[in-house]
């Protein structure tokens, strides 16, 4: 078996979060009581579960994240930046660009995190599942996840009969973070083709479509998409404390 190595997909512009992303990276922007990055929870996140080997995959704004996080040194991993290719766009064009300029094992085990999300989610756990079930993607998924708006019951007249407020998803949601293994990458690389490439919406569906092992690790734990306005200004910084104040222990 490869390395385990990070990839954070941290190089969008952030469109949902404008005004605020015309100035700020959008995981750079400050969060919790302390206003520190976006971007720092998910590096202690990394650390904490002793992945030390991270790639920020970046481009727009670039320089925010590397003039804060340099080398890693100071969060005790070791980080490297590769700059998105403007020929391929998508998060799956960016993984997939990484792979040619990084030039990753194909047995190497990655873990892809999507650079706006906060999480809990226990990363070593989730690496042990996909390694048992010799997997070559494992996709993150959070049960319980709760509709943002209410949902409307209608006739066959369509004739509203009421309203279910916020109701909870039967089904487990994605929410941005999987493992794939290296030759996954490189299979992509060679059969994706076009100017912009979904990682979830592409590369996923295609590997189960082929009939390639792919699973699902089913988790409790606190999870947040800090990806629009809306979300970053409903995000509870008391339970976001809380919840990740363990990853600031020492501090």
């Amino acid at each position: 078996m490869g390395k385990e190595r990070a990839l954070v997909l941290c190089g969008g512009e952030g469109k949902r979060l404008r005004p605020i992303t015309f100035y700020l990276q959008k995981t750079m922007i400050p969060i919790g009581k302390n206003q520190r990055p976006l971007l720092e929870y998910t590096t202690r996140l990394l650390h904490y579960h002793g992945l030390k080997d991270v790639t920020f995959l970046v481009n727009y704004k670039a320089n925010q994240i590397k003039n804060y996080f340099e080398d890693g040194k100071r969060f005790d991993v070791k980080i490297s930046f590769i700059h998105d290719c403007e020929d391929m766009r998508g998060t799956g064009g960016s993984v997939i660009n990484a792979y040619k300029k990084k030039g990753f094992s194909d047995d190497d085990v990655l873990l892809v995190y999507y650079g706006d999300i906060l999480t809990t989610l226990n990363l070593r756990k989730l690496i042990r599942f996909h390694n048992e079930k010799d997997a070559v993607a494992t996709v993150a998924l959070a049960s319980g996840f709760t509709v943002r708006v209410g949902l409307a019951d209608l006739d066959s007249e369509s004739r509203i009969s009421g309203f279910t407020e916020k109701p909870q998803l039967e089904k487990p949601v994605s929410v941005g973070v999987l493992v794939l293994k290296g030759d996954v990458l490189r299979d992509a690389a060679e059969t994706m083709m076009g100017s912009s490439i979904d990682l979830m919406g592409e590369i996923v569906p295609n590997l189960i479509r082929i009939g390639q092992p792919v699973y699902g690790f089913v988790f409790q734990d606190f999870w947040y998409d800090v990806g629009s306005i809306e979300a970053y200004e409903k995000l509870d910084n008391q339970r976001l404390e809380s919840s990740m104040s363990f990853l600031f222990q020492g501090d």
